[in-house]
């Protein structure tokens, strides 16, 4: 089965396709074509788009899906004459939150995403120049300033968790590698052993591990499966030794890992 889906927005559409993909997941054996319209801003914007998602829905032979989140009355019931199962975000929540709190809402565009709240929106770019200048252990210096420290071995998942805690909950998250001179060692670099309490590791299985180093450098030593294999186990093993919290990244989406490192380590965004 193969359905057309239209996410519809005035702004990013980055809330509505969260949405949309949380409702779509649960829906195995369909094929999705997903169509993003961001930033519909007046009439004839609309218009085309119900123009596009009836051209669809002639095409592919099924109503096309609809979701969106405008803001605008007006170009909401454009979009809903289209000939699509539609769902308003804004249609079915702000009404009965309107009467909930016994005022209207400003419905202004870009509230969501935008930098309005100039606080939080200087919170997330601090946080992410943060996290770029600590990502892959490149330094130590204001490792005392984290939120948040991942450890890892070398293409466990450690870049892409830091950069979401930092653009989604502008949490600064450094990462550092856990490299074959630690292993030797014994133990962690002292520069991690004086921020215990912020540390949060990532492990991986080694087949996984072996596949992701090998698009990076095949048929090299780092890649290899006996190496990956040994790795990953003096890292687990460290991590145990040192009580350090950790989780399995092989088969957790980027959203999931982030969501057990803020329920553990308990940090508030």
């Amino acid at each position: 089965m193969k359905r057309a889906v239209f996410f519809v927005s005035d702004s990013t559409g980055i809330t509505v396709e969260a949405f949309g993909h949380s409702l779509l997941s649960q829906f195995e054996g369909v094929e999705f074509d997903i169509v993003r319209r961001p930033f519909i801003a007046d009439e004839e914007e609309a218009r085309e788009v119900v123009t596009r998602i009836t051209e669809s829905g002639k095409t592919t032979g099924a109503r096309p899906l609809v979701f969106t989140t405008l803001i605008d009355p007006h170009l909401a019931e454009i979009v809903q004459t289209a000939d699509a199962f539609c769902i308003s975000y804004m249609e079915r929540f702000l009404a009965p939150l309107e009467e909930e709190l016994g005022m209207k809402a400003s419905h202004t565009v870009g509230n969501t995403h935008g930098s309005t709240n100039s606080v939080n929106y200087n919170k997330r770019i601090d946080a992410i120049n943060y996290t770029l200048a600590h990502d892959d252990g490149v330094t130590d210096r204001d490792l005392n300033e984290a939120d948040v420290v991942l450890i890892g071995v070398s293409r466990c998942g450690k870049t892409p968790t830091s950069l979401y805690l930092a653009m989604q909950f502008g949490l600064k998250a450094a990462n550092f590698p856990l490299i074959p001179e630690d292993f030797e060692r014994g133990r962690l670099p002292e520069c991690l052993r004086l921020n215990r309490d912020k540390l949060f590791g990532l492990t991986i299985e080694p087949e996984r591990l072996a596949q992701i180093r090998a698009e990076r450098r095949p048929n090299s030593q780092y890649a290899s499966l006996v190496n990956c294999r040994q790795e990953v186990a003096k890292a687990e093993q460290m991590m145990k030794s040192e009580g350090i919290r950790w989780l399995d990244s092989s088969r957790k989406s980027i959203e999931e890992i982030a969501a057990t490192i803020l329920r553990e380590l308990q940090l508030q965004t």
